[in-house]
C-alpha cells in the first residue's frame, strides 16, 4: 500500500462512515433503527452509538448463520485482518468454492451493518463485537477455538517459554516476546507443524483430536501421563490455571486445515415440499376453513354477548372459564385460547370495566358483523399476522413462575409478527399448491436468525428449559394459518399470498389438469430460497391494500348464503350451507346448534323457544318465520312445541320488590308455594295474585324456570321486558397494540431527513475554521478542543455576524437552547437586528432565527471548508 493509500484509509468507524454515500447511510439506519432514536448529531456520535453493547447485540441477533460465522471468524483473526486471511479461515486450506462465492455477500452485509469497517486489506470487527464473539474461558467461542499462543502464555515464566522453544527444536531467544513470536510462527507453518505432530505418540494425537472442535480446555493432574507430558513440553497444550490446559488457537487451526468452523453454512437450507395439491383444491379448502373461522368467532361472541366470564384479579381468563369456552366451541383448550385471543386482538371483545368486571362484546363487534364475510375474514387475518400476543404460550409459566392465562398479561412476544410473515413468505416461495416439511421450515428459520433461539427465549420467558421461541412460533403459525384459512392442506392459498403482499403465482393451463400426487412420498420439487433483500416494512396504506386484495380474492370462493333451512320431524333444522345474516341471527336464538360442519344442525327445545319469546317474538311470528324459510313443510311436533311454550310464557310476571311474582291464576301461585324446590327463593303471598321473594329478579327467574315454569320479566311499569342478545356491550375499546421488537423501522421520509441532519451536523463538527487572533480557532487564546464550542465576546460575535451578512460567508457558531443543551452549527447569516440573527442553518437545512445572547461564540470557516 502506498503512503497516499495509507493516509486515505479510514482510521476509525466514524471515518469509514464519513466516506459512505447517502444511500449507504440510509441502509444502515434502516437495518439498525436503534441508531436513529434519537437522530445522532453527527457521524462521530453515530459511530459511537453503533459500537455500544446493546446496539451490537441487536445487530448480531439479526444476522444469518453464515454472516454470523464470518463475524466469528474475524473475532479470532488478527486485528486487522485481510480478506485473504478471512477467506482462509472460512474456506480452509482447500478454499471451499461455495464458501468463497458466498463470502463477499456476508462481508458486505457486515460492512453495511457497521459491524466491520476498513478496506479489504485491513478489515476490522468493531471492538464490542470482538469482545462478544472472541473466545474466553467464561464465554467460549462458537468456533470452538481457544486463545492464541501469545494470550495463553501471558502469565508464563520466561524460563518455561524457553524450555518449550528447546523442546520443539527452536533456538533460544533473549526475551519472551520474540520467543512467543517464534513459537506462534512454528505453529502456523504447515510443513514444520506436520513434522512436529508426526513425532508424537498416537495417544497424544487422540487428546488433540478430542479438544479440536471445542471446548478447547481440558483437565490434567499434577503428574500427567507421558502422552500428556509430550504435549505440555512442546507447548501444544498450554496451562491456563492449576489443573487446566488449553489447545492454542494456532495448533487447532493447523489440525482443522485452517477452518474456523467445523461446518460453514454459506447456503441457507432449502424449504422442502412434503406434498402437492392442485391450487384450486388448496383455495377451496382454505375458503372452507375461513368460513368455519368466521362461524367460530361468531359463536364465541354469541356465548359472551350478554356478558362473558369474569376477569381475574391479575387479568385474563381463569382455567375453568377457558375450559367452558372450549366445550362451548367444541375445540381443544389451546385452540379456544387462539380464538379468544384473536377476537380480543381484533377489538371484538374486551373487559367491560364494571365493578364486577367481565368480558363482553364491544361496539366494534356490531360494526364487524355488518361487513361482507370476506372482509370480516380479512380483518381477522390481518390482525393475526401483525399481533404480538401469542396464544400458544397460554398455560405456560412466566418469569415469576405464574401461569400464563388467555387474555392475561405477559403474552406478548415481539418476534411473533416477523416469524409469522417469514413462515408465510417461505410457503409462498414453494411451488404453488405445495405444503412444506415442517422441520425444513424450522431449519431455515434457525439459519436466518441463529442467535434468536434458546438464549432469546430465556430473555423473554425467563426459562432456560424452553425450546427455541422462534421455532415454537413457527409451529404455531403453521397450525393457526390452517385454522384461519390462510393455508389449505398446508399450502398457502391465494388470499394468504395476497395478505403478505407476495406476487400472485402464475397458473399454467396444463397445471390445472394435473392430478394430485399420491401423498407425501411422491417426488416433489425442492425450492432453494435466496435471502430476501432488506426492505422497508410495509406502510399502513400498503397493509390496508394487501388486506383488501385478500378479501377480494376470497369473496368468489365463498358460497352464496342460503335463505332457507330444512325442517325435520325430530325437532331439528338442517342448514346445508352458510345462512343469510338475518336468518342465522333469528335461528340462533330460536334453536340450539347441535352439530357443525358442512351442514349445521339446529335443535328446537322448550328453552330455545322460550329464549325467542323472551327476545320479543310472538308465537305467530315464529310460525311465520319458519314457514317462510323452510324448504320442507313445518313439522307438526315443532308447531305444537311453539304453541305450548307460548301458552305458558308470561303467565307469571317477575319484577323488583326485592322481587315479586304476580299471576292472574292464583292456583298457579298455590302450586309454586307448595313446591319444595321453591323454598330457597323465600316466597310469601302478598295478595291472591302476588308473591314476594327475598331473591333478586334474575335469580327468581332462573329458579322458577328450573322447576318447570315459564315466567317473563317485567319493568316497574308492568311491561314485559324484552331480552335481546346484544343487550350488553362494553364502552368503546381500542384493540391492543402490538409490542414492537425494538424501535420502529423508519420510513423513507425520516431516513432522508436523518441523513441530512447527520451530514449537516458532521459538517459543523469537522469543517476547518480560521485561526483567531490568539492563534486558536474561534478567536480564543489557543486551539479549540474537538467538540468544544467557539467562545467570543458579544461585540466580536455581533461584528462577525454583520460582516458575514454583507459577504454571504458561512460561520461556525456555538449555541445553547432554552433547555440548556449545547450544540455547534454552520449558518449563513441573512439578517441581524433586534438582538436576533436570521440565518440559513446548514445543520437543520432550513432558515432559523437565533437570539444573539444564546450564541457562545463564532468563527469563520477556512477557505477549503465551504
Amino acid at each position: 500500500m502506498s503512503t497516499e493509500e495509507k493516509s486515505a484509509a479510514p482510521r476509525s468507524l466514524a471515518e469509514a462512515l464519513r466516506v459512505r454515500d447517502d444511500v449507504s447511510l440510509a441502509a444502515l439506519l434502516r437495518s439498525r433503527p436503534d441508531l436513529i432514536t434519537p437522530v445522532p448529531t453527527d457521524l462521530t456520535q453515530l459511530a459511537t452509538r453503533a459500537g455500544t453493547r446493546a446496539s451490537v447485540v441487536r445487530a448480531l441477533e439479526r444476522l444469518d448463520r453464515f454472516a454470523l460465522q464470518t463475524a466469528e471468524a474475524l473475532a479470532v483473526a488478527p486485528d486487522p485482518a485481510s480478506y485473504g486471511e478471512l477467506l482462509a479461515l472460512m474456506g480452509g486450506d482447500e478454499e471451499d468454492p461455495v464458501v468463497a462465492a458466498a463470502l463477499p455477500r456476508a462481508a458486505a452485509l457486515l460492512r453495511e451493518q457497521a459491524l466491520v469497517w476498513g478496506a479489504d486489506d485491513r478489515l476490522r470487527l468493531v471492538r464490542t463485537a470482538r469482545e462478544l464473539l472472541a473466545p474466553s474461558p467464561q464465554h467460549p467461542s462458537p468456533t470452538g477455538l481457544g486463545p492464541t499462543v501469545r494470550e495463553a502464555t501471558a502469565g508464563m515464566s520466561p524460563g518455561r517459554i524457553q524450555e518449550i522453544l528447546t523442546a520443539v527444536g527452536l533456538p533460544s531467544t533473549h526475551d519472551s516476546v520474540s520467543a512467543v513470536s517464534a513459537l506462534g510462527a512454528l505453529f502456523a507453518d504447515r510443513r514444520r507443524m506436520a513434522a512436529l505432530l508426526a513425532e508424537l505418540p498416537g495417544e497424544s494425537r487422540e487428546v488433540l483430536a478430542r479438544l479440536l472442535w471445542g471446548p478447547p480446555y481440558g483437565q490434567v493432574t499434577h503428574d500427567p501421563a507421558a502422552h500428556l507430558r509430550a504435549l505440555l513440553d512442546r507447548g501444544l497444550l498450554l496451562p491456563t490455571a492449576p489443573g487446566t490446559v488449553v489447545l492454542p488457537r494456532e495448533v487447532a487451526l493447523h489440525l482443522r486445515a485452517g477452518r474456523a468452523h467445523r461446518t460453514p453454512e454459506p447456503v441457507p437450507p432449502p424449504v422442502e415440499a412434503a406434498a402437492s395439491h392442485r391450487p384450486q383444491v388448496v383455495d377451496a379448502t382454505a375458503a372452507g376453513q375461513a368460513l368455519a373461522a368466521l362461524a367460530t368467532v361468531a359463536e364465541l361472541l354469541k356465548e359472551w354477548d350478554e356478558g362473558g366470564p369474569a376477569v381475574l384479579r391479575a387479568g385474563g381468563l381463569s382455567v375453568r372459564d377457558l375450559k367452558r369456552t372450549a366445550v362451548a366451541l367444541d375445540v381443544p383448550e389451546p385452540v379456544a385460547a387462539f380464538w379468544v385471543e384473536l377476537a380480543h386482538g381484533a377489538g371484538l371483545i374486551a373487559s367491560d370495566g364494571e365493578a364486577d368486571e367481565r368480558y363482553a362484546a364491544t361496539p366494534a363487534y356490531d360494526e364487524w358483523r355488518e361487513l361482507p364475510p370476506a372482509e370480516r375474514w380479512a380483518h381477522l387475518a390481518a390482525v393475526w399476522l401483525t399481533a404480538t400476543r401469542t396464544p400458544g404460550v397460554v398455560g405456560g409459566r412466566d418469569a415469576k413462575d405464574r401461569t400464563l392465562s388467555a387474555l392475561g398479561p405477559n403474552l406478548d412476544r415481539s418476534a411473533a409478527p416477523e416469524v409469522r410473515h417469514r413462515v408465510l413468505a417461505l410457503l409462498a416461495g414453494l411451488p404453488e399448491g405445495a405444503s412444506p416439511v415442517e422441520e425444513s421450515v424450522l431449519a431455515r428459520l434457525r439459519w436466518e436468525r441463529p442467535l434468536r433461539g434458546p438464549r432469546g427465549e430465556q430473555r423473554e420467558a425467563g426459562s432456560a428449559r424452553d425450546e427455541d421461541l422462534r421455532g415454537r412460533i413457527a409451529r404455531w403459525t403453521l397450525s393457526e394459518a390452517e385454522l384461519l384459512g390462510v393455508t389449505g392442506r398446508g399450502a398457502l392459498a391465494a388470499p394468504g399470498r395476497a395478505l403478505i403482499g407476495a406476487p400472485e403465482a402464475p397458473r399454467p393451463a396444463a397445471e390445472a389438469q394435473e392430478a394430485e400426487p399420491e401423498g407425501p412420498g411422491a417426488k416433489l420439487p425442492v425450492h432453494h430460497h435466496r435471502m430476501p433483500p432488506a426492505a422497508a416494512p410495509p406502510t399502513a396504506a400498503e397493509r390496508a391494500a394487501a388486506t383488501a386484495a385478500a378479501a377480494r380474492l376470497l369473496a368468489p370462493l365463498f358460497p352464496e348464503p342460503l335463505d332457507h333451512v330444512l325442517l325435520q320431524a325430530d325437532l331439528t333444522a338442517v342448514a346445508p350451507g352458510p345462512l343469510e345474516r338475518g336468518l342465522a341471527d333469528v335461528l340462533g336464538v330460536l334453536a340450539d346448534v347441535e352439530s357443525k360442519g358442512g351442514a349445521t344442525v339446529y335443535r328446537f327445545t322448550p328453552g330455545s323457544v322460550r329464549r325467542a319469546l323472551d327476545a320479543g317474538q310472538s308465537a305467530a311470528d315464529l310460525h311465520a318465520f319458519l314457514a317462510r324459510h323452510s324448504r320442507t313443510p313445518v313439522p307438526q311436533p315443532l308447531t305444537y312445541l311453539i304453541d305450548d311454550v307460548a301458552r305458558r310464557h308470561g303467565r307469571l310476571r317477575v319484577g323488583a320488590a326485592s322481587a315479586y311474582v304476580r299471576c292472574d291464576d292464583d292456583a298457579t301461585l298455590d302450586e309454586i308455594l307448595a313446591d319444595k324446590r321453591a323454598a330457597g327463593l323465600g316466597l310469601r303471598r302478598l295478595a291472591p295474585t302476588v308473591l314476594a321473594a327475598q331473591a333478586d329478579p334474575a335469580v327468581l327467574l332462573e329458579g322458577l324456570r328450573a322447576i318447570g315454569f315459564a315466567p317473563a320479566a317485567e319493568s316497574a311499569a308492568g311491561d314485559v321486558l324484552i331480552a335481546r342478545a346484544d343487550s350488553h356491550r362494553t364502552p368503546p375499546r381500542a384493540a391492543p397494540e402490538p409490542v414492537p421488537d425494538g424501535p420502529p423501522a423508519p420510513d423513507d421520509t425520516l431516513l432522508s431527513a436523518a441523513v441530512r441532519a447527520v451530514r449537516a451536523g458532521d459538517l459543523a463538527a469537522t469543517t476547518p475554521r480560521k485561526p483567531g487572533p490568539g492563534g486558536g480557532e474561534g478567536g480564543g487564546e489557543g486551539p479549540v478542543p474537538d467538540g468544544a464550542l467557539p467562545r467570543t465576546g458579544a461585540a466580536e460575535t455581533l461584528a462577525t455576524m454583520q460582516a458575514a451578512v454583507l459577504t454571504g460567508e458561512a460561520l461556525w457558531i456555538g449555541y445553547v437552547n432554552a433547555e440548556g443543551a449545547a450544540s455547534q452549527r454552520v449558518i449563513a447569516p441573512i439578517r441581524v437586528e433586534g438582538g436576533f440573527v436570521t440565518a440559513y442553518d446548514h445543520t437543520a437545512d432550513e432558515v432559523r432565527t437565533y437570539p444573539l445572547h444564546r450564541i457562545t461564540g463564532v468563527a469563520e470557516l477556512a477557505d477549503d471548508g465551504g
